[in-house]
């Protein structure tokens, strides 16, 4: 195999890999999002559930076109979405896994329109956008459970401790694939696993703060 084609095979295997994860999240939002714990928090999931499943499709289209093939309808994920967040059964999990996974997906995404492929702007501009409400709206809800009363700060600590390893091993084989840096998908000495780090535990030490008060 070419370095060109390794490059494209890993880069469709990225675009994969987020799409999978969108669809996932889209999907919980819809069903376990109307357990939230009001109707404006319930209406909201629902609200983001069509923006992580509209994702998803473009990135799934976008893969098709990478691979030269006919766009078709989407009925499940290809089998790259983390496991930590297909086994989410609850609203804290989830709101956990949508801030911990949407954070390390817009670094990725970022990532991606500082390399040599012009086209990749005009595809996650717009999602990038949108992207950012997401983290906005989920790290709102991580940081207000972190400082709520009895049980709730610590299931949402841990709620973020279950997905959290999955997406840094997953940025680090990123940060550490020859085959996206020579073809340019990424660029030499790409940063992903720190700022990973420091956003996730920047909102982790609001549970330290709030049980010291």
């Amino acid at each position: 195999m070419s370095n060109k084609t390794a490059g494209l095979a890993s880069f469709i295997e990225t675009i994969e890999t987020i799409a999978d994860n969108k669809y996932i999240l889209g999907d919980l939002l819809v069903e376990i999002g109307v357990s939230g714990p009001d109707l404006e928090a319930t209406l909201s999931t629902i609200a983001m559930a069509q923006g992580e499943l509209g994702h998803a499709r473009l990135l799934y289209n976008w893969a098709f076109d990478l691979k030269g093939i006919k766009k078709q309808e989407i009925e499940r994920q290809t089998g790259k979405a983390f496991t930590s967040v297909v086994a989410v059964d609850n609203w804290i999990d989830l709101i956990g896994s949508l801030y911990v996974v949407n954070v390390g997906l817009e670094l990725v995404l970022k990532a991606m329109l500082n390399g040599r492929h012009t086209d990749v702007v005009n595809r996650i501009n717009k999602l990038l956008r949108e992207q950012k409400e997401h983290i906005m709206y989920s790290r709102g809800w991580v940081e207000q459970l972190l400082r709520d009363q009895g049980a709730v700060p610590r299931k949402m600590d841990e709620s973020i401790k279950k997905v959290f390893p999955e997406v840094q091993a997953w940025l680090k084989g990123l940060e550490d694939s020859s085959a996206l840096i020579e073809e340019g998908y990424l660029k030499p000495g790409v940063r992903l696993v720190v700022p990973f780090q420091s956003q996730i535990g920047s909102v982790q030490a609001q549970r330290a703060e709030s049980d010291v008060v």
